[in-house]
Formats: structure tokens, sequence, C-alpha cells
């Protein structure tokens, strides 16, 4: 991007902010947010995931300190789902991602297979890590949930010291045989391009979180095995478009979030190469066309802190069809982008009254976000 392409990329975000106004605090009240009407549907403690079960009405939410809900998002009332586990809470880590297999459809949640994120300690409470658990919903009513037979089935390797980008983000693919989840640096920066661990990468399992057959560096066994393209920083937002390729967004340091097609093999340059620099003022080599590294197809300075990010699917913004939408966090805002082959391209700002975790989109095409000051709100026309 060009110094003209992040000056035009400052000065619209910044109208967009200026025009629109915020979301009503009380729930069940409405506000216009250019051309989004927004309604607050509840309010959660430190809500870090939202995630509709498949085919149903039934919204799932991580709380960071430890505690799954489900809410109804038909008459808004929730519940909390037993068996949650014990999670490192503090800094970035606590209770994470939640993902469903898409085939597993109906009115009921009751069976279903559910796959959760969190940090967790080492046994002497010292380091830690992310880790992926796999686990079954038994839920004969919606006060009457838990979790049954969570057994942890992925972890981040190695744990270490620090409460930072565990990254911890799943989803499974398109043709439900595999699960990825993004694995980010720990704000350590150098394991990102030694794949003798799996810090800053995206790793690529079975859906029982042993490595696939068919990953790029599978013949060196160990924890590099699980390894589908790594030199990431902080993934937090990871789908897949109408042509089943993966994305992912990232954290840059000061200056540098990135969208990027995923692709086998990959290495994405952290921290050899960034558009921002470290935030001591320190500079990072910006990208070149010969420096062997994977470009981003869009990237951000000032930054937008992306939290999550979907594909837009739905009937109710018939003009978002394929665009992905990108939350903020610092930013406070819901960022729609653009797809056009392997280049992307920002189409407009959102503004949202906090910063915005999560995000899911719900069987009618309205678009359900999550606050870090704890809101579930409704995006509808």
């Amino acid at each position: 991007m060009n110094t003209f392409s992040k000056f035009a990329l400052l000065t619209s975000s910044t109208a967009a902010l200026a025009l629109a106004s915020c979301a009503a605090a009380e729930a069940g009240e409405s506000s216009a947010s250019g051309e989004l009407q927004i309604t607050q549907k509840g309010e959660f403690e430190k809500p870090w995931a939202i995630e509709f079960a498949p085919g149903t009405a039934m919204l799932f939410v991580t709380e960071k300190e430890g505690v799954l809900k489900v809410m109804d998002t038909a008459n808004g009332t929730s519940a909390t789902v037993a068996g949650a586990p014990d999670v490192a809470f503090g800094g970035q880590g606590g209770l994470g991602d939640i993902a469903f297999l898409p085939s597993e459809t109906g009115d009921s949640v009751d069976g279903r297979t559910i796959y959760l994120s969190w940090a967790e300690f080492d046994e002497e409470g010292e380091t830690r890590g992310a880790v992926v658990g796999k686990g079954t919903l038994a839920c004969a009513s919606m006060e009457d949930c838990a979790l049954e037979g969570l057994e942890v089935i992925w972890r981040q390797a190695p744990k270490v010291s620090g409460r930072g980008h565990y990254s911890h983000k799943i989803t499974v693919s398109p043709d439900e045989s595999h699960l990825f989840v993004t694995s980010g640096d720990r704000q350590k920066m150098t394991p990102s391009q030694d794949n003798k661990n799996t810090l800053g990468t995206i790793v690529r399992l079975n859906l029982d979180g042993t490595p696939a057959e068919g990953n790029p560096f599978a013949d060196e066994g160990g924890v590099t095995a699980q390894i589908w393209s790594y030199g990431h920083r902080n993934l937090l937002g990871i789908d897949w478009d109408a042509d089943g390729r993966l994305w992912d967004v990232e954290h840059g340091p000061a200056g540098g979030d990135e969208l990027n097609l995923v692709k086998k093999a990959a290495n994405y340059g952290w921290p050899t190469r960034s558009y921002g620099e470290h935030y001591n003022g320190d500079p990072i080599a910006d990208h070149s066309a010969d420096d062997g590294f994977e470009k981003p197809a869009i990237w951000w300075t000032p930054v937008i802190a992306p939290g999550d990010m979907q594909f837009y699917r739905g009937d109710m913004f018939a003009d978002w069809q394929g665009d992905a939408l990108i939350t903020g966090l610092s930013s406070q805002t819901i960022v729609r982008v653009e797809i056009d082959g392997e280049a992307a391209t920002e189409a407009a700002r959102y503004p949202i009254d906090g910063r915005v975790r999560s995000l899911d989109v719900a069987q009618d095409g309205s678009i359900w976000v999550a606050t870090d000051e704890g809101s579930v709100l409704r995006l509808s026309m």
C-alpha cells in the first residue's frame, strides 16, 4: 500500500466514525450506525467468543474467566453450561474460541460435538500455553446443559512465560475433515521462524487432534508435522471464503495489521518482515517483492486491532455476500473488506460502541457481535 492509500484509508474511517451514532446502552434499545441498525441483546462478563450452534438460534458465549454460556436469541434468556475447563486467566489468556461441526444441525443442541480453546498452566503453574479440547453437549434443556467428555486434543508447544498472543482460534474445514487452529507467537517473536515448535503458526489437524496427512512438514515428525503455515504473529480471526480458501487476520506490532490468504507451507515473514515497527520504535524491514515471504492481501497502518473475522453469508445484507467482516478492538468498528482473487480492498467501516471482540452471522443474516465491555449486539438493516 502506498502513502496515499494509507492516508485515504485513515481519513475515510475517521469520517465514518464522525458520522455514525453509538449503540444503545439499554438492552433491547436500537440505534442506527451507517447502514446498520444496532440492538443490544444481552450482557456477559468479559465475553471472548460467540458462536451459533448451526441451524439454531442458540448462541454460545465464552467468558474469559472460564465460564461457558448459552443464549436463546429468540427470547434473550441465557444459562451457564456446566463442565467448562479450568483456565489460566490473566492478560490475554482464559477461555477462548468455540467451534461446531457444520453437519450437526437440527433444532436441538443435545449430543453435538463442541470444540473449545483455552489457556492452561504447566504443572508447576509457571508457564502457559493454548490448548484445544473436544467434548459433547448434553442438554436436556437450556437450563440443564453440560459439557461431557471434554478432552484436550491439542497443545501449543512449548509452554512459555507471559500472558499474551495465544491466538487459539479454531475452524473446521468445509469438507469437515480437518481442524485448523491459530497458534500465536506468544510475544516471543523469533520462534515464528523456527518450525521445531508451533508458536507463530497455523496447524492443521484431524478432528481428533492428531497431525493431518498431507501437511507440508509431516516427514519431520513431532509438532512440526502439525504445521500448515508459519511466520505469523497474533492471529485472532480465521475463516473460509466461498471458494473454500482459508484466510486469517492478525495483529501487527506498531502498525501493519494483516489480512492473509493462508497457503500450504507459506512463510508470512514475522518477525523478519512487517509493515509495522517495534513498539519501542525500532524498525522492521517492510516486505519486498524478492524477500521470499508471503505478502498480506491488505494491511493497516494505523492499526484496526482485529479481534475476529468472518466471511458474510446471508440474505439480510445481500450486497455484502463474500465480503470479510473484521471486528476492531481499539478501532471499535466492523471493517468490511471486499475480496477479488487474492487481492483485498477495504469497503467501509461501521462504528460500534466498544472494543469489538467476536462476530457471528445468524440464520436470518443478521450479524451478532460481542464487545470486551460485555455487550452482545444484533446488527440488522
